[in-house]
């Protein structure tokens, strides 16, 4: 029951979803902007089986958690399959999505109106600052993996683990 006469607040609620292989901190900058906004807000780390990511999704999950930490109201989940799914399972209404360019929002309006015409479920478009523009996991991987200095794109925890993971990889 909500309303006046229900005992539990209504939490704002809202999921940035994503496959953070790994988290850079322009994903943080979404993350910490939406946690200002809502009460709660679930960072979903998408399980795609058919892909070989840099990281398992636990360890992504586990990096998510301990650059999250400071937040307060962030949860780490994975989900797999629909993400209006994941949203419906734990009544969450807002999808919150960075926009880094305008092919980035072509893409994204399409998966904002496809979500709202399956469930309901709102897409909200945050612009990404500036100084992450160009950033991307994929570009994070791929210049480390070139002996690149990315100290500046992702948080310490992550460049770590990507110098660990790179490193043994070799």
């Amino acid at each position: 029951m909500n309303g006046p006469e229900s005992e539990e607040p209504l939490l704002r609620r809202a999921v940035c979803p994503g496959s953070f292989d790994p988290v850079t901190n322009g994903h943080l900058d979404i993350i910490a902007r939406a946690s200002r906004l809502y009460d709660v807000v679930h960072v979903a780390v998408m399980i795609n089986k058919s892909k070989q990511g840099l990281f398992t999704v636990d360890e992504r999950m586990d990096l998510l958690r301990q650059v999250t930490a400071e937040y307060g109201n962030v949860e780490v989940e994975s989900f797999h399959g629909l993400l209006v799914d994941f949203c419906k399972q734990r009544d969450i209404p807002a999808i919150v999505k960075g926009l880094r360019a305008v092919s980035d929002f072509d893409y994204e309006l399409q998966m904002a109106q496809m979500n709202n015409g399956l469930s309901g479920v709102e897409t909200l478009f945050v612009p990404t600052n500036p100084t992450y523009s160009f950033l991307s996991s994929s570009l994070v991987k791929e210049v480390a993996a070139w002996g690149g200095d990315v100290s500046h794109l992702v948080p310490p925890v992550v460049l770590q683990a990507l110098g660990e993971r790179l490193h043994r990889d070799r």
